[in-house]
């Protein structure tokens, strides 16, 4: 859920932090050519004071006011490499630097000069970027009795305005990456805590469905309404385990009343057969399902006792287990003429229950001997695999379907094909029941050829890991 909620949060902060970056740099860019612009309007606002007493061509008496003026501009233009120049209405230069330079014929020069010459100034030239290749040009008149007599002119290279803009940019861009990394870490620690309430309920749902009914969520984190979440399902949870512990108790209580009944009437029923002839027929199938019915509780009070059984974890040898158990079914494999091996190394460590790891294998291999005809085979193998170790009991029985597979292990379900043979489909439910409390699991897998092979896997790491 985090890869889909983080690029959300991340592309909204990106848009927060561009739609603020944007405006900011176009603001930079404008105070930094409002700046030079001012300067060189205070600059033309001088030169003007000097030129309103330079206004006639003929009149020598002013010719070193005009050579004052002309050893300004031409240090002006020296020193800020910024063309200026004073002339006349007519166009006609009454001092320029650098010599010879005038008016321009078009364009914003030309424009700024015939507005200075209404008395007004320039309007603001249009704004230069860092990539244009741009000048300023700046007009203000020279003013004397009330009449314009000339134009203050200056045309300015924006190379250094441009720099500075680009360095006010770069300011703002290592800003904009300042706070968006400070934004993603925000980011991570905000989806965190949002997320993890959610984590663990997933967990903790897993868990119940794969019958770890113990488990619950703790409500210590995140917002309060995921933390309200976790306590209604905890209380859920609650409710949930109580219903199954009673119908646990009812099936249990049910089947334990039902056994003496039942092994009284089968007690009845071979007094009865005592007085009849040897052979009825009747009385024999009467005494087959009093056998099955007493399988089936038998089996019901078997898985009862399997789900409320008290786990007691140890590290134990799987490998020595699963021999010991193989060696016991020996036997009936081989009045079966069924060919009983085991594979794997000889000595392997799990943790689990010894008790009910060596009940649950128990019931395995006695479903896999009760599907495999004589002269098939019958393998117990053992494979560690890093924090885990498989036992797979694979026969040479008719296997199972693909629908089939998908029930097998289903309490009482039984294959359609498989009716003939003895049992109350409760072994492998019961196998389940006994591994998962340890954290052991069972899988079903066809077994090619032919045959089923069920992989019973417990963890090689103690619950403290």
């Amino acid at each position: 859920m985090r890869t889909r909620l983080l690029p959300l949060l991340l592309v909204l902060l990106a848009g927060i932090l561009l739609a603020l970056g944007f405006p900011l740099a176009v603001s930079v860019a404008a105070a930094q050519q409002q700046r030079v612009v001012v300067d060189r309007i205070d600059d033309t606002a001088r030169f003007a004071a000097l030129a309103q007493f330079v206004t006639e061509r003929t009149e020598s008496g002013h010719d070193e006011r005009r050579r004052t003026l002309e050893a300004e501009l031409a240090s002006y233009y020296a020193v800020y490499g910024i063309k200026a120049g004073v002339f006349y209405r007519d166009q006609w230069a009454m001092a320029s630097a650098p010599e010879g330079w005038a008016v321009p014929e078009s364009g914003e020069g030309l424009e700024a000069f015939e507005e200075a010459l209404y008395k007004r100034r320039s309007h603001d030239p249009p704004q230069v970027w860092p990539w244009q290749e741009g000048r300023l040009v700046v007009a203000s008149p020279v003013v004397r009795d009330g009449d314009v007599v000339a134009v203050v002119v200056t045309d300015s290279p924006t190379g250094p305005m441009r720099s500075r803009i680009l360095r006010g940019w770069l300011v703002i861009a290592a800003g904009e990456f300042a706070a968006m990394l400070v934004a993603v870490g925000a980011a991570f620690r905000l989806t965190g805590w949002v997320l993890r309430p959610v984590r663990v309920l997933d967990a903790v749902t897993h868990d119940i469905a794969t019958g770890l009914m113990n488990s619950r969520v703790a409500a210590a984190g995140g917002p309060p309404e995921l933390r309200r979440l976790a306590r209604s399902f905890n209380e859920m949870a609650d409710n949930v385990e109580e219903v199954l512990e009673q119908q646990r108790a009812f099936v249990a209580d049910a089947s334990h009343q039902l056994r003496n009944p039942l092994a009284a009437l089968l007690l009845r029923i071979e007094l009865l057969s005592l007085e009849l002839p040897e052979g009825n027929e009747e009385i024999a199938s009467v005494r087959t399902e009093g056998k099955r019915l007493a399988q089936v509780l038998d089996s019901l009070l078997g898985l009862a006792l399997a789900e409320q059984a008290t786990t007691h974890l140890q590290l134990i040898d799987i490998g020595d287990l699963v021999t010991e158990r193989v060696a016991a079914w020996r036997p009936l494999a081989d009045d079966k003429g069924v060919h009983l091996t085991r594979e794997g190394p000889a000595a392997v460590t799990a943790w689990g229950d010894p008790v009910a790891f060596s009940s649950a294998l128990d019931a395995v291999i006695d479903n896999a001997l009760k599907f495999t005809p004589g002269g098939e085979d019958v393998t117990v193998e053992v494979v560690p695999n890093g924090e885990t170790c498989t036992i797979t009991v694979a026969d040479g029985g008719p296997g199972l379907t693909d629908d089939e597979l998908e029930r097998v292990g289903d309490r009482f379900w039984r294959s359609n094909r498989h009716q003939n043979v003895s049992g109350s489909g409760l072994g492998l439910s019961i196998s389940r029941a006994l591994l998962l409390p340890g954290g052991g699991t069972m899988s079903y897998a066809r077994n090619e050829p032919r045959g089923l092979r069920v992989t019973l896997t417990v963890p090689r790491t103690g619950p403290t890991a």
